[in-house]
């Protein structure tokens, strides 16, 4: 591995990020989590407008199930996901770093 920059600890060399960055580990990443977020964000406009309703007070919640449910069960298959493309990819690093 390159040493630091100025050898402190706080600083890592721009070489050594670029490499990090242009991983496919850190690039899957990146996109699982930019999705997970983005659909946190969607989900809960959706519930923060079925629980206000159309009038925008609360109390008229339309009775479509329990919301958190899905959702709970969507960001356990996300998790799931997120932690198997993770292990593939480091896999696919490690075997590319033994070459």
């Amino acid at each position: 591995m390159e040493p630091m920059v100025d050898g402190s600890p706080s600083q890592t060399s721009p070489r050594v990020i670029d490499t990090l960055a242009e991983s496919r580990v850190i690039r899957r990443a990146a996109q699982i989590t930019a999705y997970a977020l983005t659909r946190a964000q969607i989900a809960g406009r959706d519930a923060s407008e079925r629980f206000l309703g159309s009038s925008g007070t609360v109390g008229r919640q339309v009775d479509h199930g329990d919301p958190m449910d899905t959702v709970g069960s969507r960001f356990r298959r996300l998790r799931e996901t997120f932690v198997k493309e993770l292990k593939e990819g480091w896999r696919d690093a490690s075997r590319q770093s033994k070459k």
